[in-house]
């Protein structure tokens, strides 16, 4: 019988390091939404690779930043919680930021990992003779495991870092069926695709004050997906801008979510979007437990 591994290895950073275009690079498939906005990313979501007869769970966590909201503090809570049980610690680092204020304190929080590995991100944008300093930094602040120079973007660097990674995974049985990609809830999955296009097509602060949820999903006879989401805005100026002229602004949104699910799942869909006002919903629990995030009063 063929020895088995598995395990939990989580992905930290700060916010826009490439985290979530990592996983989705490791998977070959969207997993975790992206978007040139920081703090994408709410909620701790798995995907799971296997290499050989190990298996990698990843953990692409939010993004670390200085939390003022009561969402913002759950995110990294989220976060930070990923690594207290993980198997292995993957810190993403932006090549192009370099070691931060930020990455020094998420290393302070981590503490002494004895599996820590640190991945150098955006490494194609940064001059060689600058990576050498950079490499220099990181080990002496982290003291990881081991360095990988990546490009998320270009799938460079990523087969020998995931041979590196589940060189680690202890012995046990497999976690999740070797065929599942990702636990994270269809609902959530498909909410989450929404809310990425809300992010691309509506500017500056508003995206972080919106909520998208999936209320319901049918089948017709024909097979076609029914999609039908809310996306909970907090005034009736915020919905206006969502809406925008003649309903131009929604429609664009829900055209390219659309687009993404069918190509995602393969099928034929037709999604409904409806937006409500809902002053209070950053300080509803529903709306934490729904996203698998923890609601502290």
């Amino acid at each position: 019988m063929t020895k088995t591994y598995s395990g939990f290895i989580a992905i930290v950073g700060p916010t826009n390091a490439g985290k979530s275009t990592l996983i989705n690079q490791i998977m070959g498939r969207k997993v975790s939404i992206v978007s040139h906005k920081v703090q994408t990313t709410r909620t701790n979501l798995r995907a799971v690779k296997m290499v050989g007869n190990r298996q990698l769970i990843f953990v692409d966590t939010p993004g670390i930043f200085r939390p003022a909201r009561r969402l913002d503090r759950a995110m990294v809570g989220a976060a930070f919680s990923a690594t207290s049980d993980a198997d292995a610690i993957l810190l993403v680092i932006d090549a192009q930021k370099g070691v931060t204020e930020t990455v020094r304190q998420l290393v302070e929080k981590i503490g002494n990992h004895k599996n820590l590995f640190v991945a150098l991100n955006k490494v194609d944008a940064v001059s060689k003779p600058d990576l050498l300093p950079l490499t220099a930094e990181t080990n002496e602040l982290a003291h990881p495991r081991e360095i990988f120079m990546i490009s998320a973007l270009k799938n460079d660097g990523i087969d020998q870092m995931l041979d590196a990674l589940a060189a680690v995974m202890p012995a046990g049985p497999y976690l999740f069926d070797a065929h599942d990609a990702s636990d994270v809830p269809d609902n959530l999955y498909l909410s989450e695709l929404t809310r990425e296009k809300i992010y691309k097509y509506i500017h500056q602060e508003l995206p972080y004050h919106i909520n998208v949820v999936t209320e319901r999903v049918d089948v017709d006879s024909d097979g076609v997906l029914d999609i039908y989401q809310k996306i909970a805005v907090q005034n009736d100026a915020h919905k206006k801008i969502v809406i925008g002229r003649g309903g131009a602004q929604l429609k664009k949104i829900g055209t390219a979510a659309r687009h993404d699910i069918q190509n995602q799942w393969g099928v034929n869909a037709r999604l409904h979007l409806f937006v409500r006002v809902e002053p209070n919903w950053e300080n509803t629990a529903e709306n934490y437990t729904d996203q698998g995030l923890e609601f502290k009063k």
